[in-house]
């Protein structure tokens, strides 16, 4: 039946067995087939049960509403995506699908931002990827990469969307065949030497007979131990300073960067803390003397201004810090060894000596009493009375010259003392204050005097030009009996010309003004 058709394809409908029997017959007569959507709202499908055709159904469906079933029929339309959103669904596709890959190819095209981005090409003989290594995972590789170096690359495939364009944004990367520790080795071997920082012509001889030695190691471990035991029997008077730091981990090239600088870092006028430095380490794989083939810990050495030995590892390890030291010792024993070798070369030489001192003494006192056993007693005590007088003699001389050197040595000191003290109040900020209070009060009375001079002159030059203006005023002429005319736009009349009948005037006199009116006016025939 039509229900038992549906059930079979979708299980989980248990509700149609209910409508079995409800369905119409077989031999009723067949509607017209048409594809119908099943949809509904109380018991919701993953997917839209669509194009299933049902034979027998008439297409009202009077259970339907029992059920909440409606039937609609499928209506044709079609999807369009901007292109950002259809990019942007296909990189998310992407990214789920290949969120993290290993990728096997090729540099080419390899490009360094300003930014500290990484962008190149990872191809093989017939394809080609863009590759982005941003600037924190770039930090973090080992190596430096180059055109036509095979590397394998892990990140994820994702689609930059400005441009369409399907890209690996890489985590890490690392060379085919030799391992990145041995290339970043190799590379920074090569570009280091290419500097001059290999050069013989710039590696220093060490001292002879070093006084304070520092060395730069673990503070715990064989190495330590075995230094300061080879340096105690060697050269028990050599002083040594250790600079802890850790000589494995991504800190620890900044910890020897930091203590290379200590060690030489020294006052205007102060010699340095120590005559030579030792890197020190145990030995290890590559990866843990990964620290000393830094570029920061070579360059740290190359700027040293002392001489520095590299002790790293074992004789066949070889770092870049060993290229880039001084000298190199083959293990931390050995660099014992060859610091205390001059003094340990003296220290056997004075032994020899010494033991050669001791056989000629004891040949000699041999001699003496086998010549004392010949000699009569009496003479031999009067010969041994006289050696004990002249030793005695000797002995009150060099009493009586330690006494004139200690009084002469005595005086000296009082004399620099006193000197020191004449220096002490010359420089004494009390009477330096008190001299500059008296320089004060000197200047202080000179410039009062200076401006009191000053003022006074000022009021004669003020007194001679009040009274120049005063003579030159107009007004001291109008109290000698004169008159200025005005007219009435206040201009001064100064020849009759400038009247006319009957011109209003103003006439101006030392004690006040009046107007008056021009009723003719008579020109001056002398001028």
């Amino acid at each position: 039946m039509q229900g038992n058709a549906l059930i079979h394809r979708f299980p989980s409908m248990r509700i149609l067995y209910g409508i079995e029997n409800r369905c119409p017959k077989p031999d009723s007569p067949p509607h017209e087939m048409k594809p119908v959507r099943f949809s509904s709202s109380q018991y919701a499908l993953s997917k839209p049960l669509t194009n299933y055709t049902f034979k027998g159904m008439p297409p009202p469906d009077p259970f339907a509403p029992q059920l909440d079933l409606t039937f609609a029929e499928p209506r044709s339309t079609r999807r369009i995506w901007p292109v950002r959103e259809l990019v942007a669904q296909v990189r998310e596709l992407i990214e789920q699908e290949y969120g993290d890959v290993w990728v096997e190819g090729e540099i080419s095209n390899y490009r360094p931002a300003p930014s500290g981005h990484v962008y190149f090409t990872l191809k093989d003989a017939d394809a080609q990827l863009p590759i982005v290594l941003f600037r924190r995972q770039a930090m973090l590789l080992r190596f430096r990469p180059e055109d036509g170096l095979h590397v394998l690359v892990r990140g994820r495939v994702s689609v930059y969307e400005q441009r369409g364009q399907m890209q690996l944004v890489a985590e890490t990367m690392e060379p085919v065949g030799a391992g990145s520790l041995q290339l970043a080795f190799e590379q920074l071997k090569q570009r280091l030497k290419a500097e001059g920082l290999f050069d013989a012509a710039r590696k220093r001889p060490l001292p002879a007979f070093p006084r304070t030695v520092g060395i730069v190691t673990s503070p715990a471990g064989a190495v330590i131990r075995d230094f300061l035991s080879i340096v105690a029997r060697r050269h028990s008077g050599l002083s040594v300073l250790v600079v802890p730091v850790s000589v494995q981990g991504d800190q620890a090239p900044a910890e020897i960067e930091s203590a290379l600088a200590c060690l030489n870092a020294t006052g205007p006028n102060a010699p340095p803390l120590v005559d030579v430095i030792v890197l020190a380490r145990g030995g290890g794989s590559l990866e843990d003397l990964a620290a000393f083939n830094s570029e920061r810990v070579a360059r740290a050495i190359a700027a040293s201004r002392l001489p520095v030995v590299s002790a790293i590892g074992h004789e066949t390890d070889f770092t870049i810090a060993d290229f880039a030291a001084d000298l190199r010792a083959p293990t931390p024993s050995a660099a014992a060894e060859l610091i205390t070798e001059a003094q340990h070369k003296i220290a056997e030489h004075l032994a020899n000596q010494s033991h050669r001192l001791e056989r000629a003494t004891r040949f000699q006192l041999l001699q003496a009493r086998q010549r004392l056993t010949r000699l009569p007693i009496s003479r031999a005590e009067s010969r041994v009375s006289t050696l004990l007088h002249r030793q005695a003699q000797r002995l009150d001389d060099f009493a009586f010259r330690l006494e004139s050197a200690l009084i002469a040595q005595l005086r000296h000191r009082q004399d620099r003392v006193a000197d020191l003290a004449a220096t002490v109040l010359r420089h004494d900020p009390r009477q330096a204050l008190a001299d500059a209070r008296e320089r004060l009060q000197a200047l202080r009375t000179r410039i009062d005097r200076s401006l009191e001079r000053t003022l006074r002159r000022a009021a004669v030059r003020i007194g001679a030009v009040d009274a120049r203006l005063h003579s030159l005023s107009p007004l001291a002429v109008l109290d000698r009996g004169y008159a200025l005319v005005l007219s009435a736009d206040g201009a001064l009349i100064r020849s009759t010309t400038q009247l006319s009948p009957g011109d209003q005037l103003t006439t101006r006199l030392a004690d006040g003004s009046f107007s008056s009116r021009v009723e003719s006016k008579t020109k001056d025939t002398k001028s």
